[in-house]
């Protein structure tokens, strides 16, 4: 009897150790918070971001705090299509930061690290698995130095999985298991894929893909005035489901939109249209920001925990805006937000605060913590 209560109470030590550590970690982490300034900072970040790219922290699944050991041995901690959109940000803001510094070593760092990802026959790895996994895929097709012609059966697998989640309606699904309803999160997960490949193998139909994809979604899932998306909507009815400004719901709205306007063939007869789009975003999307920079994970309350993610997310649209669309306002607004994102920058170069994955329609996370997709956004202005 004893042998077993001995055992008991060594399984809750180990449980409760885990528990301590990570707040021990997460409150240890956040002293001295938010010192680093201007080229020190954007340093710290970039170094940080490298180190991720190959030991990825993980997006946790749960809100959970507590048993997380218990969590982690059911499988409700993480998984790798939570994971998969935190690597594709990493060398997304990665391959930014080396285009725009001209940094070779850098690049080339990039370049093995991408090739690993692959197989001798320019095949995946690790196949795609969900839509999720499509945003790694624009991360590699749009990096220029690369002959990304050498990964087309890879990208030619992502184009299957799209094509396997397509509905009657003519577009992608996010998930297999909710082939009813169309998700703002498609909109940064396929649409910037689907316009570059488009551009670099010469597919009008992939691009036909991207444009339906936001074009439906523009039509029945914003709110009046076509700045705000809702979380998702039910295809057979057209109605929105879910929460009106989420906050990163927003971000993958605007990262979708900005990279299909760029990769759009000059003169497109779409680019007036996905240029009011931008404006309507802008217009909306700038009333809600903070005095100190940031937006809220919940944009219309102003009570509502400030969230990093949409923050990076909407820095990163601001500033590479369309000159149309560019004024005193758009710009201070993002270097406001650069602001913010410094002040919230673990003294290791982390930035803190985003908010945690999304658990269903209507279930949003309330973990504000590390997330690597916003280190990557950041870097990429």
């Amino acid at each position: 009897m004893m042998l077993l209560l001995s055992i008991l109470l060594a399984i809750a030590l180990v449980f409760l150790a885990v528990d301590a550590l990570h707040h021990l970690y997460v409150w240890q982490s956040r002293i001295k918070i938010g010192r680093l300034q201007d080229k020190p900072w954007q340093e710290a970040v970039q170094k940080r971001a490298l180190r991720w790219l190959y030991h990825t922290p993980t997006a946790k699944l749960t809100d959970q705090s507590r048993l997380i050991l218990w969590d982690m041995l059911r499988g409700n901690y993480s998984r790798s299509t939570i994971q998969v959109w935190q690597k594709a940000s990493l060398l997304i803001g990665l391959t930014d930061v080396a285009v725009r510094t001209q940094d070779k070593a850098l690049q080339a760092e990039l370049t093995g690290f991408v090739a690993g990802l692959f197989t001798p026959q320019g095949t995946w790895r690790t196949p795609p698995k969900e839509s999720d996994w499509i945003m790694l895929s624009h991360a590699v097709i749009r990096i220029p130095w690369i002959d990304v012609t050498r990964y087309q059966p890879a990208f030619e697998e992502s184009l299957a999985l799209l094509h396997s989640l397509k509905g009657e309606d003519g577009t992608v699904a996010y998930k297999a298991h909710m082939r009813g309803y169309r998700f703002v999160d498609t909109i940064g997960f396929i649409c910037p894929f689907l316009a570059v490949y488009a551009q670099k193998f010469n597919d009008e139909a992939a691009l036909t893909l991207a444009l339906d994809q936001w074009g439906l979604f523009y039509q029945y899932g914003m709110m009046t005035g076509g700045g705000i998306p809702c979380h998702t909507y039910h295809v057979a009815t057209k109605i929105p489901v879910g929460l009106f400004g989420w906050g990163r719901g927003l971000g993958w709205y605007s990262y979708g939109l900005l990279e299909l306007y760029h990769a759009l063939p000059e003169g497109h007869t779409r680019q007036q249209e996905l240029e009011k789009a931008l404006r309507a975003l802008v217009d909306a999307a700038l009333p809600f920001q903070h005095a100190d920079g940031s937006w809220s994970w919940l944009l219309f309350d102003a009570k509502a925990r400030k969230d990093s993610s949409i923050t990076a997310v909407m820095g990163w649209t601001l500033s590479h805006l369309p000159p149309s669309l560019q004024t005193e306002a758009t710009v201070n607004a993002a270097l406001l937000a650069r602001r913010y994102l410094q002040k919230v920058t673990r003294r290791d170069g982390a930035i803190d605060f985003s908010q945690g994955d999304t658990k269903g329609i209507g279930v949003y996370a309330q973990t504000f913590e590390v997330l690597p997709f916003t280190q990557g956004f950041a870097l990429r202005f």
